[in-house]
């Protein structure tokens, strides 16, 4: 499926068929469908987020659970796991998407593929299909320590950007390292220059991306404000030293500046056991814009909705920035909304072009998509249809 956005085409692959083997949960899934709207009821438990997971294997990372490649494998199982989609929206007819582990003798091993053939990383799906997603987790986020927010935000950067996460991984081990030849006093100056100076190379890096992307958000978010949505706009932006560098100066002096940072602080780091200055000590600051308010200082509700809001308008960036409408897969989204705002939400992910994937407790929470989305039943690892979408 093509659709227009702006004066380019927006590609809005749809998932059509889901098939895992061994997966959490499931011995052995084949599920269809035929909507652009997919809604999951069923208890807790019974393995609606485990799909969802499996679904959102298919970006660069560990999923939605950040579960360990061991925890995937149903117990009971071979050890290994497959998950495969068949995809509508691409030129020349289907697209088949594979990932996966298989045991081997030196133990689970992880496989992707393209159309049946192997390819090296995950990082290659981004071509084909993106993917966000949003958790009852992530309901704290605004209350809860930057490092979640951190960890969110790079969620964002990388749903646009498919080697942000690569350079964050680099970016660990190279502060690991510098931190070792703190610790250990093994830090001549020769060996401390050279980590520092991966470090400063990684860290503008990383941070130029998050800065890129939360501008480019936070302009998205402006251009749209309602202040009358019950999905209310945010204020967003990055506190921390290396954020401001980054503002201020340009890439290879803002290197410059944190390499000499790094340089002056050896002995403050060396006491705290790490590195007190950098990407790892940015923070997301998050406020309410029609109350001008902290999110932090929001209600639980207000939380909620302002947490939706910001994920729509990131789903509309990863549009803007791809030319690929994503994949928006929300667990146990509808609960905590009352009627109204259950109907707002719907038409505002209908608006967004993608396939949406949803689960909820009650089936009830879904009246409203009755005859626009297929609606399935979640019972003891296994799938019925409750209803089918009368246009696809």
């Amino acid at each position: 499926m093509v659709l227009a956005f702006g004066d380019s085409p927006l590609r809005a692959p749809r998932i059509r068929r889901v098939t895992l083997a061994d997966f959490r949960c499931y011995a052995a899934l084949d599920l269809r469908l035929s909507a652009n709207m997919a809604a999951l009821a069923g208890d807790n438990g019974a393995g609606k987020t485990n799909l969802l997971e499996a679904l959102s294997l298919f970006t660069p990372g560990r999923g939605l659970r950040r579960a360990e490649l061991a925890d995937l494998a149903r117990e009971g199982g071979g050890g290994g796991f497959a998950v495969a989609l068949e995809l509508t929206g691409e030129a020349g007819g289907p697209l088949h998407l594979g990932t996966g582990s298989e045991m081997t003798e030196a133990g689970a091993q992880k496989k992707y593929r393209v159309d049946r053939e192997p390819v090296s990383s995950s990082r290659i799906f981004a071509d084909h299909v993106r993917i966000v997603w949003l958790t009852p987790a992530m309901d704290g986020l605004f209350t809860g320590p930057a490092g979640e927010r951190r960890r969110f935000l790079d969620r964002l950067v990388l749903a646009v950007d498919s080697e942000h996460g690569a350079r964050v991984n680099a970016l660990e081990r190279a502060l690991r390292n510098r931190n070792r030849l703190l610790e250990e006093r093994r830090g001549e100056k020769i060996w401390l220059d050279a980590a520092e100076r991966e470090i400063a190379e990684l860290a503008i890096a990383v941070a130029a991306a998050r800065r890129e992307t939360v501008e480019r958000l936070a302009a998205l978010i402006a251009a749209g404000r309602d202040d009358s949505s019950p999905f209310p706009w945010a204020e967003i932006a990055l506190e921390g030293e290396i954020d401001a560098l980054v503002a201020q100066h340009s890439a290879l002096e803002a290197e410059d500046r944190f390499r000499a940072l790094l340089r002056d602080n050896r002995g403050r780091d060396a006491a705290a056991g790490r590195a007190l200055a950098g990407p790892q000590a940015s923070d997301l600051a998050v406020r309410h814009g029609p109350k001008q308010c902290e999110a932090r200082r929001a209600s639980t509700g207000e939380q909620k909705a302002l947490l939706v809001g910001l994920a729509l308008a990131h789903a509309r960036l990863v549009a803007a920035m791809s030319g690929i409408a994503p994949l928006v897969l929300l667990d146990e989204i509808a609960a905590h909304f009352d009627p109204s705002r259950r109907r707002a939400l719907f038409d505002a992910l209908t608006e967004l072009g993608g396939q949406v994937w949803m689960t909820g407790a009650d089936v009830a929470l879904f009246d409203d998509l009755a005859g626009r989305a297929d609606i399935f039943s979640v019972a003891n690892g296994r799938i019925a249809s409750i209803s089918r979408a009368e246009n696809t």
